[in-house]
Order: structure tokens, then C-alpha cells, then sequence
């Protein structure tokens, strides 16, 4: 047994080898910078985005019809558009409907399209509430995380091709392929989710701020969330989203920046009145 892990060990380090060299090739020609000056990789174009971000919100709308509530809908646009200006946006260019769905969620997808639980209507206990998770969707979209997380999907696919061939007849070459899943997984995939759900919160938050929102409600927001979570979250390390608690940290540190925004823009006027719907 002894022998055997030891010729494990010996193999594994073969095909992580040629991972690392992989997605070094691959982050050497599609290197890209978020809006925050993170490094990204991109392999698909913002037209190739679009369109799978298109037809997904078409399906969508498919399964489940857009509500039809006006009041909803009314309240939904109130918010959307002064944050898409806020982003530098046109909002007649982006489509933002409200779906009948208790799950407290929302999205934003390439192709400007925004889409809002009733779920998340009732959560967020105010419009500014609301609007520091529109605004932290409108992020997702700014910062082509969707187009970063389809390239780290090719590029951890690529490695394992790669690494099946120079593995083929290695004694121990499946359970070798299997960790570099699990090491891709967890070493890789997850925690640049969790990057992405920090950085668009952050984008979000001075989005939110610039359209006259308070941006302590987003605190507020996630104190909630992890209020109605019941503690029933997954360990971080496990999780695709950071934990409540280093989400409200984080966004606390942020807080004085955002102020800043929201203060300025209070000072030139700005007024935002949306008045949410009763259920």
C-alpha cells in the first residue's frame, strides 16, 4: 500500500505539470483585464457571449413566463434603469423582466437582459436593497465573468485531454485524471467563482452608490440573506458564493468609497423614487 501511494504521488505530479503548462499557453494569448484591473483569461468573443446569453434568456422566458404584475414590472424598471445609467449603460438597449418565482434570486446576462424573483422582491426589505443586488448582477455582466468562467471550463478541458494522452497505460493514470478533476474543481473553479461574486459586489456597490442608492443597504442586504439562510450554507471552500460573513466584511471595507459616490451624487441631485409593491 505503502509502494503504491508512493507511486501515485510520482504520476500525479506528470499530468499536473502539463496542466500548469496548459493554462499558462492559454492565459499567455487571451489575457484580458476586469473592470477592477484583474488579470482574466478570455477565449470566446462578446458576440459569442451574447448569443448564448440570448438564447438562455429566451429559454427561460420559455419555461417560465415573465410576470405579467404591473406593479412589479414597474418597480423592477424603476431600479434597473438609473443603475444601468449609473454603469455607463443605456438602458433602452437592455431587456428586465420579473419572474413569478419564490426563490430569492436574480441575474443578469450577456446580451443586457435582467432578470428578478418575486423571491427577491419580498426579501429585500427596500429599494436600495434591491438595487445593490441588481447592481451587483449589472457587475457580473461588466466584468464578462460568464465569458472568464466558459473559458476556465475549455481550459480545464484542455488540460485533461492533454493529460489522458501522456497518462495513457500509466499505472494509477485514472485515479490521476480523477484528482486533476477535483483539483480543478476546487482549486481552480470554485474559488474563481467566489472572486467573481466578490468583485461584482464590488462593481455593484459603487454602481449602486453612483444612482443614488445607500450603499449600507447592501450590508444590510447580505445580513438579511444570512439571517434567512438559517446557517444551512456549505463550507467556503465548497461553495461557489463567499460566505455571508466575508461578504459583509468585504463589503463593509468598501463602504467608505461607496459613500463617497453615493454622497456626490445626492449632492447633484440625484433622486431615485421607487416605491415597492405589496404582496
Amino acid at each position: 500500500m505503502r509502494i503504491g501511494m508512493l507511486n501515485f504521488n510520482q504520476y500525479l505530479t506528470q499530468p499536473l505539470r502539463v496542466v500548469v503548462a496548459v493554462s499558462t499557453l492559454l492565459l499567455a494569448t487571451a489575457c484580458s483585464t476586469s473592470p477592477t484591473g484583474r488579470n482574466q483569461m478570455i477565449l470566446v468573443s462578446d458576440g459569442q457571449m451574447n448569443e448564448m446569453g440570448k438564447a438562455s434568456f429566451a429559454q427561460m422566458k420559455s419555461d417560465n413566463p415573465p410576470s405579467i404584475d404591473k406593479a412589479f414590472n414597474d418597480y423592477v424598471m424603476c431600479l434597473s434603469t438609473p443603475l444601468l445609467k449609473a454603469a455607463g449603460e443605456n438602458p433602452s438597449e437592455w431587456e428586465v423582466k420579473v419572474f413569478d418565482d419564490d426563490s430569492p434570486n436574480a441575474f443578469a446576462l450577456p446580451g443586457k437582459k435582467i432578470g428578478v424573483h418575486t423571491g427577491m422582491i419580498s426579501l429585500a426589505e427596500t429599494p436600495d436593497q434591491l438595487a445593490a443586488v441588481i447592481g451587483h448582477e449589472i457587475g457580473h455582466v461588466q466584468a464578462k465573468h460568464g465569458a472568464e468562467r466558459v473559458s476556465m471550463g475549455m481550459a480545464t478541458q484542455t488540460a485533461q485531454q492533454v493529460s489522458a494522452v501522456a497518462l495513457n497505460g500509466v499505472e494509477y493514470g485514472d485515479y490521476a485524471l480523477a484528482a486533476i478533476g477535483v483539483g480543478a474543481q476546487y482549486g481552480l473553479i470554485l474559488p474563481y467563482s467566489r472572486t467573481h461574486e466578490t468583485e461584482a459586489d464590488y462593481i455593484g456597490l459603487l454602481i449602486m452608490a453612483k444612482a443614488g442608492f445607500n450603499p449600507d443597504q447592501a450590508v444590510a442586504l447580505w445580513q438579511k440573506m444570512k439571517q434567512s439562510s438559517g446557517g444551512n450554507a456549505p463550507p467556503e471552500f465548497l461553495s461557489t458564493h463567499p460566505a455571508h460573513g466575508t461578504r459583509i466584511r468585504d463589503l463593509g471595507n468598501k463602504q467608505a468609497e461607496a459613500r463617497e459616490l453615493y454622497q456626490k451624487a445626492i449632492a447633484q441631485g440625484v433622486v431615485v423614487d421607487c416605491i415597492k409593491p405589496e404582496f
